[in-house]
């Protein structure tokens, strides 16, 4: 039995969450974060009967309860401190929260190495978002022209999205040198070019924060006289990110070490 702490109890993600490892053959809810439902018990928190777990402050006062894995739907601010402080207690961590950069998950891999436990993050959890990645990164081996656009809500505190930003830093690594004018040499206002994301030169992410948008992200691929368009359009309920969620907590325990993007297990 996977036994699983899970941070962000109460957010969007985190309630759709809770109920789905209870309802699992393989694991339980061993205990449960959230700053504003501390104290009242987790089922009740999600319109589930009691369930007895009752929902602690902090995630320092779950790390008292014995368990195996910690999922993360946090904020941007803590995700990085919550993970260190499971890897530093022997407890294995799914990161679903975004804001994360390259040197954060670098410190994170050689904590998780160091402790003999294992991490995986993924800017997105759900099927079609790591498809579309997957998709992406063929293309970027023929299409050395990409750039990405992230769209998302008005109220999103981080950009790019980790959604965004994981695809930029894979596509960096696997396409070609591009054939666009060089940031550098663009006159006018040159920010309205995007930011380069990722390894070498990067590749061109375009942040549009806007209502009516809960998540989307497209790669936009160029050749002369023809363009190629992968998308992802999130919906409003947060269904799409639980199978993808419980299949890293199955799988992570197999890993030493971190892995990023949903893509490396589901081969």
């Amino acid at each position: 039995m996977i036994r699983v702490v899970m941070a962000g109890a109460t957010g969007w993600v985190g309630k759709a969450l809770v109920p789905a490892i209870g309802a699992q053959g393989d694991m339980a809810l061993a205990a449960a974060v959230s700053r504003s439902g501390a104290g009242q018990d987790s089922g009740l928190l999600v319109g589930l009967p009691a369930n007895g777990i009752i929902v602690a402050a902090s995630l320092a006062e779950a790390m008292e309860v014995p368990s195996d894995v910690l999922v993360d739907y946090t904020k941007p601010h803590v995700v990085k401190d919550h993970a260190l402080l499971a890897i530093e207690n022997g407890r294995h961590v799914v990161i679903g929260t975004s804001g994360l950069g390259a040197a954060d998950f670098g410190e994170i891999d050689a904590a998780a190495r160091a402790n003999h436990v294992g991490v995986v993050a993924a800017g997105n959890f759900s099927i079609t978002a790591t498809l579309m990645k997957r998709f992406a990164l063929m293309a970027a081996k023929y299409v050395p022209d990409v750039e990405v656009i992230d769209y998302a809500s008005a109220r999103k505190p981080d950009a790019p999205s980790g959604t965004a930003r994981e695809l930029a830093e894979a596509l960096a690594d696997v396409r070609k040198a591009s054939t666009a004018r060089p940031v550098s040499e663009v006159s006018g206002v040159p920010g309205t070019r995007g930011a380069a994301v990722g390894t070498g030169e990067g590749v061109q992410v375009h942040a549009l924060r806007l209502p009516s948008y809960i998540l989307s992200c497209e790669a936009l691929f160029g050749l002369p006289d023809e363009r190629l368009t992968i998308r992802h359009d999130a919906g409003s309920s947060a269904a799409p990110y639980v199978a993808g969620t419980l299949l890293a907590i199955r799988r992570v325990q197999e890993i030493t070490g971190l892995v990023r993007g949903l893509d490396a297990l589901m081969d």
